[in-house]
């Protein structure tokens, strides 16, 4: 494999990072590895490194909400080949990130050689699926969801997070360090793109990607 193929291991956690860390060196021994733990690094170590060949994500990491991190990251990065890690192992939550533009979904439950053989075949081309899953079709609401949030720049996505949050636009504006009336601009900007009329119909248009916790 070529010793400039550069992987991005995108996870909070310290010892999964480790243990991916390891079994990315088992499938690929001279790849470089960069590491980010949390949504907002991850943009900034993407927008350092374009040459990205291949991102490892984790659903639950900071900033990444459930499916919102990869909807984003889809919509800014369409090229970028994206494969899901994760603990929420369920066949609903694999095919919806199959269905947004992931190239495959490998359980965290995984031992090492199952992590290697995923990446394998990732690298070398294929979608990874858990054993017993099969991709079911999405819906045509889910598909103009999913290709109306992908359609936000990186800063409507950050404020329309914040409003899912509960934020005032005076405290948005404070946090991005921009006027009020640029996040006004933003929201309506938002509202446009996600075909609602107001707040709460555009936040609840993101909480449909969030993955429910059992």
């Amino acid at each position: 494999m070529d010793s400039q193929f550069t992987i991005v291991i995108a996870d909070d956690h310290p010892l999964f990072r480790g243990a991916l860390y390891q079994a990315v060196h088992m499938a690929v021994s001279d790849a470089q590895l960069l590491e980010a733990d949390s949504i907002d690094s991850l943009a900034h170590l993407l927008k350092d490194h374009p040459e990205v060949d291949l991102l490892l994500l984790d659903l639950k990491m900071p900033g990444a909400n459930g499916f919102e991190g990869l909807v984003h990251l889809r919509g800014q990065y369409p090229d970028l080949p994206i494969v899901v890690v994760s603990a929420s192992e369920e066949a609903s939550v694999v095919q919806q990130v199959l269905r947004l533009g992931a190239l495959g979904f490998i359980p965290k439950s995984s031992s090492m050689k199952q992590l290697v053989t995923a990446l394998n075949a990732v690298i070398a081309g294929d979608t990874w699926l858990p054993e017993g899953v099969s991709l079911r079709p999405e819906s045509e609401d889910e598909s103009s969801l999913t290709s109306k949030l992908a359609s936000l720049t990186p800063q409507q996505y950050k404020v329309l997070v914040m409003l899912r949050d509960g934020s005032l636009n005076k405290q948005i504006a404070w946090e991005l360090n921009v006027s009020e009336a640029t996040i006004k601009a933003h929201i309506t900007a938002i509202f446009r793109k996600l075909d609602v009329k107001n707040r709460t119909q555009a936040v609840i248009a993101l909480q449909q990607l969030d993955i429910k916790d059992n």
